[in-house]
């Protein structure tokens, strides 16, 4: 299959966008494949959207996808919206956190200049926060490591008896398996 012209870009697009407002609507994946069909029999607004829905079978005379292809399309639609947006989204929070690392740029600027030049102490301490925020905001901080420990220090007690143990042992490696019995 070619790579589709702009406008088809645009209709598929536009296609995607429907689908998902569709099912966010909460009409079912096989009414929205109807919906989107090409075939003017099963689409009551009779557009042919390109690709996906049965545009180059009713082209060429051929019948109209059945439901279960139909909802394989609309599915395969959706999730290819929804990872246009994810990755759309990830890119405009590296933006804004570009653009929040410049703010905070220019606030340092200016309390860093007041805190060595007057050695003012509100701007050092001004200074040390934003670094603190530039450091939340870049993930700079190394996280922060948590011990569980017992009592002063030393391992953690589990008063268990040995057949309670097994009983444990028993239990999850029948869980593991699918059983679900216990």
């Amino acid at each position: 299959m070619a790579r589709p012209t702009r406008a088809q870009r645009a209709a598929i697009t536009q296609r995607r966008t429907d689908a998902v407002e569709l099912r966010l609507a909460g009409v079912d994946p096989a009414a929205v494949g109807r919906k989107l069909a090409a075939d003017p029999t099963i689409n009551s607004d009779r557009i042919a959207y390109p690709y996906r829905y049965g545009h180059e079978l009713y082209a060429k005379g051929r019948p109209a996808p059945d439901d279960a292809t139909l909802v394989r399309a609309v599915r395969r639609d959706i999730a290819d919206a929804l990872d246009h947006r994810v990755t759309g989204l990830a890119v405009d929070v590296e933006e804004l956190r570009a653009l929040e690392d410049a703010r905070l740029d220019r606030m340092f600027l200016v309390a860093y200049r007041r805190a060595v030049r007057d050695g003012d102490l509100p701007a050092i301490d001004r200074a040390l926060r934003i670094m603190e925020r530039r450091a939340r905001l870049l993930g700079l901080d190394r996280p922060t490591r948590t011990e569980i420990g017992g009592t002063g220090g030393g391992p953690v007690e589990v008063d268990v008896t040995t057949d309670e143990l097994a009983k444990l042992i028993a239990f999850t490696e029948g869980a593991g398996a699918g059983t679900g019995e216990g």
